[in-house]
């Protein structure tokens, strides 16, 4: 094979590449969660109106199960049952649907269930975080203004314990 014979396989092999079908689409930026990147655009963010919000749905959700996903299910059994007690095979089939149909409505409505404890519970463990971290940060920032050399110069009195002279007087 000649030198030229082979650019010219190389150059069609690339002509033939470039016809491919190619998606459109935006490209990758750091932090979408496409790509890994070392910049942090900040810190996970947790507001208490969304979590309630999420609950909520989930619980008005699990109350729409509870009311119209059962409604058939009486109906349904007895037209099965009736229908096998006439000899018709579509009796069993039907009521096999139920019964499936039933565990199913089951799970969604327990993941439901769970979803708004869940959210209920995050909700209530955050707010007690939150009056922890306040409270030991609020302790530490006095504890540490006693101890501090910019409240007062080296040495002299620090001023955040009052002046001397009127603690006297009193």
């Amino acid at each position: 094979m000649a030198w030229d014979e082979w650019e010219q396989l190389k150059t069609a092999a690339v002509e033939r590449q470039s016809t491919q079908m190619q998606l459109n689409r935006v490209p990758d930026e750091p932090g979408d969660g496409k790509t890994l990147s070392t910049n942090s655009q900040g810190d996970l963010k947790v507001d208490q109106q969304h979590l309630a919000k999420v609950g909520d749905q989930a619980f008005e959700l699990y109350n729409r199960l509870w009311n119209e996903g059962r409604v058939a299910e009486k109906t349904t059994d007895s037209a099965g049952t009736d229908l096998a007690n006439q000899g018709f095979d579509l009796g069993g089939a039907l009521t096999q649907v139920s019964v499936k149909w039933m565990s199913s409505l089951s799970d969604l409505m327990d993941a439901c269930a769970h979803i708004s404890n869940h959210m209920d519970f995050t909700k209530n463990a955050h707010a007690g975080d939150e009056i922890f971290i306040e409270r030991e940060m609020s302790s530490i920032a006095a504890l540490e203004s006693g101890f501090d050399e910019r409240v007062g110069p080296p040495g002299k009195r620090n001023e955040v314990y009052g002046d001397e002279k009127k603690k006297d007087e009193k």
